[in-house]
């Protein structure tokens, strides 16, 4: 045991030196460890060369992000211009004789623009109309309630069959 009072702080010195010296030999070993895998497979480098070809590859790498980034925004205001929406209506538009022959096909872009096609179906002939749409709104001829309809099915996104 300890003779006098005077030995426990060098004791307690002691200890925590060897505290510091376990912390320190940890995390140099972690810091040994990383390096070490830095450094894998790599001959005759220094840190410096190593770090300077992974950012020139880091840079590389950035740069072709951008230019994915700048061809998806391209790709994606394209594509509002390509047919997205369709909606389908069919109806009778005589209520005393046949049936649900005709119908309207609303066929729109990403800006709700496009057009509707028209088909009304009698016994003596079928008549074809196409309308332009720009915007979701007429474009020069006045539409019917079913063409309405269909660019309202086509706008959310269904078709829909009556």
């Amino acid at each position: 045991m300890i003779s006098n009072f005077s030995e426990v702080p060098l004791l307690i010195v002691v200890l925590v030196v060897f505290v510091w010296l376990g912390t320190i030999t940890f995390l140099l070993t972690k810091v040994l460890k990383t390096f070490g895998h830095l450094t894998k497979g790599v001959d005759n480098k220094d840190l410096k060369q190593i770090l300077e070809e992974l950012l020139g590859e880091v840079k590389k790498e950035k740069e072709v992000s951008t230019e994915l980034e700048k061809k998806l925004e391209s790709l994606r205001l394209d594509g509002l211009n390509h047919t997205q929406k369709i909606g389908f209506i069919r109806y009778n538009p005589f209520s005393e004789t046949g049936g649900n022959q005709s119908f309207a096909l609303a066929i729109l872009d990403g800006k709700d623009s496009g057009f509707v096609i028209t088909s009304l179906h009698s016994r003596e002939a079928t008549r074809v109309f196409a309308k332009p749409v720009k915007e979701g709104k007429e474009a020069g001829f006045e539409f019917s309630k079913e063409e309405i309809s269909a660019i309202v099915e086509a706008k959310k996104g269904k078709s829909s069959r009556n």
